[in-house]
């Protein structure tokens, strides 16, 4: 199993693969060096999708603020917004074994003619002591929602798997422990979970990333400065908001007044999470706004809601990223934004009939329905930057979402394409994309419209 632990992960944006991997692994790297030898120089190199758009997802910021001891899930985003400036300007850098000096122009390479062997999302750190003599040397892969794992072992185990009383890797085998137990795919999971740690930590953790999506989307509501980077994107959730809440008074709304307020619950948490905010990783940062739009769609417009819905909407989400962790991917670097967009609203729409009363085969036809309409789906952002299309496109994924929730819970639960088919057949299409669009920018949107 993939705890929900390790897939709701809390971070900042703009990119879990390309931001959170990156720091992570840069924190891991100098954890392993020596405290009681002097470090004179760290050189760090990116390749492939890293190297191609490390400005645009902040990955040459998140490997600094790796260095210093930051964590994804501590770091204050104003501190981080801060770091590559000021690294910039002094020259030096504070390892918490000691300031070094370090000049990104020269010490953070961008290697953009080599593509990664093993992994398209691969970092290198090199230490040397102040002789020029190496200390240590280590390659990572980011292998999507902010996972890492060894090069060496990005082919075999880029994650750890702990024994639960109901191991699955498959939808067919969740669906026959459903059968045999006659317990609901939220109580197999929660069994999984407190096998791993009490059910008061998991619960409290269930609240914890609820209160940080909907804090996201209440932050995303009030901003108004322009998206960074050289689009100078202007906001539009404060703008909508403000018509939609003026709208509330009209005596005729209009008819498709839920699925507006929906998209801008998206697009607020998929602009903070463009500006470097506070997100949870739900599967990815890149995707971030799916799950949390359609759980305040469940808050704001659902009499099924309370804090019981709630964890069985994300605790059945859990299982559903879990698979496609397992079996695909949810790194747009392997298989484009259907591993992102496309995973969050298959998650988003199994978690949604979970929590409206839906039965296990309802659940996985929403899953499967909600991603069967994602496949194919490029990640080319413009200019490098989690902005155009993203942003959009977690709106539409939202919606897509509840739509495969409705689609699933007007029929009987039968179906002719089942979750593992389009899993499978995800994996597949990502494998037979070129590479050019899955998050290099080198094709697709990326290179068609003329940056602004």
């Amino acid at each position: 199993m993939i705890s929900l632990f390790d897939l709701f992960k809390i971070g900042i944006g703009p990119s879990s693969s390309h931001t959170v991997g990156p720091m992570r692994a840069a924190y891991r790297f100098v954890e392993q060096l020596p405290n009681d030898q002097p470090i004179g120089r760290i050189i760090v190199t990116l390749y492939g999708s890293l190297a191609l758009t490390a400005e645009g997802h902040g990955t040459n910021r998140a490997v600094l603020l790796g260095l210093v001891g930051e964590k994804p899930e501590t770091v204050d985003p104003a501190f981080a917004n801060s770091i590559l400036e000021t690294t910039q300007t002094q020259k030096t850098l504070s390892l918490p074994q000691g300031p070094i000096p370090f000049n990104p122009q020269t010490d953070l390479i961008l290697e953009t003619g080599i593509v990664p062997p093993i992994h398209p999302n691969t970092l290198q750190f090199e230490a040397f002591d102040e002789t020029g003599q190496p200390l240590l040397k280590e390659r990572f892969c980011s292998v999507g929602g902010g996972f890492i794992t060894p090069e060496e072992t990005a082919l075999t185990s880029s994650y750890t798997l702990p024994d639960g009383p109901y191991e699955f890797r498959s939808s067919y085998e969740l669906l026959e422990h459903v059968k045999k137990t006659r317990m609901s795919i939220t109580d197999i999971i929660m069994a999984n979970e407190c096998a791993l740690r009490p059910r008061n930590e998991v619960e409290d953790y269930l609240d914890h990333i609820f209160d940080i999506m909907m804090n996201c989307v209440d932050m995303g509501l009030v901003q108004t400065s322009p998206l960074p980077g050289r689009l100078h994107v202007k906001r539009r959730a404060h703008d909508l908001y403000q018509k939609l809440q003026n709208d509330r008074g009209n005596n005729q709304p209009s008819p498709h007044r839920i699925m507006s307020w929906i998209s801008l619950f998206a697009i607020a948490v998929n602009e903070e999470n463009a500006a470097g905010g506070r997100v949870i990783t739900a599967p990815t940062n890149g995707a971030a706004g799916v799950i949390p739009a359609v759980l305040r769609y469940l808050r704001d417009f659902c009499p099924e809601d309370s804090r019981e819905t709630r964890h069985r909407f994300l605790l059945t989400a859990a299982a559903i990223g879990g698979l496609f962790k397992l079996n695909a991917s949810i790194s747009g670097a392997e298989v484009g934004c259907q591993g992102e967009v496309g995973v969050a609203s298959s998650m988003a729409a199994a978690g949604l009939t979970a929590a409206l009363g839906g039965g296990a085969e309802h659940i996985e036809n929403a899953a499967e329905i909600a991603m069967e309409h994602h496949l194919g789906m490029t990640c080319d952002p413009i200019a490098g930057l989690v902005q155009i299309p993203c942003i959009e496109r977690n709106a539409f994924g939202a919606v897509k979402a509840i739509n495969a929730t409705s689609l699933a819970m007007h029929g009987n639960g039968t179906h002719y394409v089942s979750l593992d088919h389009v899993i499978r057949t995800m994996a597949e299409t990502g494998r037979d994309m070129n590479h050019r669009y899955k998050e290099t920018s080198l094709g697709g949107l990326a290179v068609n419209v003329p940056e602004c």
